[in-house]
Order: structure tokens, then sequence, then C-alpha cells
């Protein structure tokens, strides 16, 4: 079982920064490929961001691409997710996800564990 937790969420105003941060509990965690996604009201949740187990791997959604990090850091069992250039359309839920396996996948189902969420809210 992994436990994922979340922080780093807030208000922001356009083109602000963020950085959000997810801590997994299991001393494995460096064999999970990581992902984040997010949920606006009303919304499916969506892909934004995965990283391979290595860390030398990484995709993004062509919405966020060229404005948000993933990186993680095996030493700590941590993944963050540095957020630049935001826009209100990026105001969400965000979520930690763990997938078993050293591949990149993106698709909501291929993910075994995650995390409660942490809310981005972007004003105009």
């Amino acid at each position: 079982q992994v436990q994922l937790v979340e922080s780093g969420g807030g208000l922001v105003q356009t083109g602000g920064s963020l950085r959000l941060s997810c801590a997994a509990s299991r001393r494995t965690f460096r064999a999970y490929t990581m992902a984040w996604f997010r949920q606006a009201p009303g919304k499916e949740r969506e892909f934004v961001a995965t990283i391979r187990w290595s860390g030398g791997s990484t995709y993004y959604a062509d919405s966020v691409k060229g404005r948000f990090t993933i990186s993680r850091d095996n030493a700590k069992n941590t993944v963050y997710l540095q957020m630049n250039s935001l826009k209100p359309e990026d105001t969400a839920v965000y979520y930690c996800a763990a997938a078993d396996t050293i591949v990149v996948v993106t698709t909501h189902g291929e993910y075994d564990y995650w995390g409660q969420g942490t809310q981005v809210t972007v004003s105009s």
C-alpha cells in the first residue's frame, strides 16, 4: 500500500506560480511511475503530467506544456509539480497518483494509488 499526501495548493493570481508536493509513504516509491491529475468542478479528472521512476522520462498534457514541470526526489519519496504562468482555467483540485509500473502512463485507470487532492485556484 502506498499513501500519498499532497500539499502546496492555494490561491494565486493569473500569471503567478505554485509548487505542489506529493509525499509517498512507501520506501519502494522509486519503482513507481508518478503523475499529477486535476479535476475542475463539473468536469472529469484529466491528466496533467507524469514522470517515470528514474526521473528521466516525463510527459505533459498539451494544455500545460511549457508552463508546468514535474520532478521527483526518490531520496525523499516526493514528487513535485512546479506550475508557472498560471491561468484561471488551471483552477482545479490537483491529485497525485502512483502506478506500479516503470513505464510512462497517462490514463487515469492505470494508476493504483491516489492522494486526497489539493485545491489550486487562479484568480483573473
